[in-house]
């Protein structure tokens, strides 16, 4: 054993030397496990701040509506091309009727769109929470949402003796539309704060809307076997055309309810109105509560004839809208014009035509004068 300058022992301090290394090396393989953690807490830490503040420079979000967005970012992105979805859809359904519902989508994109509690209304809050649903349903089918994926609920029954149910089996990637009906029942419901009678309406069109995606699920299947032969089918549930989603909210916007609110012992509900009859000394009797059907459309209010600008009802008029003379339809200048006639414009103008393609390799086309009139509201 010797002893260093200052008359310590060597051999004590390497022992004490290698003991914390020991211990040092410990500490480092015991707390792994803990550096990671605090390494991911500190990247969540950062991801949600960067969160938070992207989500606090969208217009037209409540409170609850910017935490859900901190808490999933990657979902917004989704609930904004359902969003575009709803509004293509609904331009397209009522592209030639007095009001075409371009103007409500010009605003916030999360806020409220129609302050009339129209007809129209319950059309465009039930396209834009069945647009939501779907998107972000198809979002997470993609992959591009990292808290959802396919719908794994969907397995194979067999029966009692074993052999399948069906002569196919469920596979592929199921849409997980309970997902999504969820995820935007949380973020389209959550700007309805106010317990009024318009709030019920909005939240029963936005449930019917979303509900209709569900219902509207297709089975899609895919054979299996040797040569094109159909041994074994694959079968998955995906989502149907939104064009088709569009259609049947046509034809429920078409059946709409009017309906009243009346205060019960549970609160404020909707019960669909009832014309009074009945002579006028007679009182008539008490009719019955009828409920509006869950799948229904309701609305509150009559619709506006939308003829003139008004920014009261958010309309835009039909001046300067394009209509068709000889036309029986809603595009017609009698019904689109709303009686104040119609101009005419003779329109002459240049076009390719008669192309030909040249060896090789050049298309030679010809220009062709074309004249059509167009007629447009006064």
């Amino acid at each position: 054993m010797g002893y260093d300058d200052s008359g310590n022992c060597c051999a004590c301090i390497c022992v004490v030397c290698r003991l914390g290394s020991i211990c040092i090396v410990m500490w480092k393989t015991h707390n792994k496990l803990l550096i990671y953690i605090l390494w991911i807490m500190e990247i969540r830490l950062v991801s949600s701040f960067t969160s938070a503040m992207l989500c606090g420079r969208i217009p037209g979000l409540t409170l609850p509506q910017r935490q859900l967005c901190g808490e999933m970012p990657d979902a917004l992105i989704a609930l904004g091309e359902g969003h575009q979805l709803g509004a293509q859809e609904c331009q397209q359904q009522f592209r030639g009727h007095r009001w075409n519902c371009s103007e409500v989508w010009q605003r916030n994109v999360f806020a409220h769109v129609i302050p009339i509690a129209s007809r129209e209304a319950a059309y465009t809050y039930a396209i834009a929470s069945a647009g939501a649903a779907y998107a972000v349903t198809a979002a997470c089918a993609r992959g591009n949402i990292s808290t959802c994926g396919c719908d794994v609920r969907h397995k194979a029954v067999p029966s009692a003796d074993g052999v399948p149910a069906e002569p196919w089996k469920w596979g592929g990637c199921s849409a997980d539309v309970d997902f999504g009906m969820r995820y935007a029942r949380k973020f389209i419901d959550a700007r309805e704060l106010e317990r009024d009678a318009r709030t019920l309406m909005n939240l029963h069109n936005n449930r019917a809307g979303r509900t209709l995606v569900k219902k509207l699920l297709r089975t899609d299947c895919k054979c299996h076997g040797v040569s094109g032969s159909c041994v074994m089918k694959t079968c998955w549930k995906s989502l149907p055309p939104f064009r088709l989603i569009g259609d049947k909210l046509m034809q429920k916007y078409h059946k709409a309810k009017t309906v009243q609110a009346v205060r019960g012992k549970r609160g404020l509900r909707l019960v669909i109105s009832r014309k009074k009859h009945g002579s006028a000394g007679a009182r008539p009797p008490k009719p019955a509560l009828v409920w509006p059907k869950r799948m229904e459309l309701i609305y509150l209010e009559a619709s506006p004839n939308y003829c003139e600008r008004s920014l009261q009802t958010g309309t835009l008029g039909t001046a300067g809208r394009l209509c068709q003379r000889n036309g029986h339809g809603a595009q017609s200048c009698d019904l689109l014009c709303c009686g104040r006639g119609h101009n005419t414009q003779h329109i002459r103008r240049s076009k390719q035509c008669r192309c030909q393609f040249r060896w090789c390799c050049q298309v030679e086309c010809e220009l062709c004068d074309e004249s059509y009139e167009e007629f447009t509201c006064k």
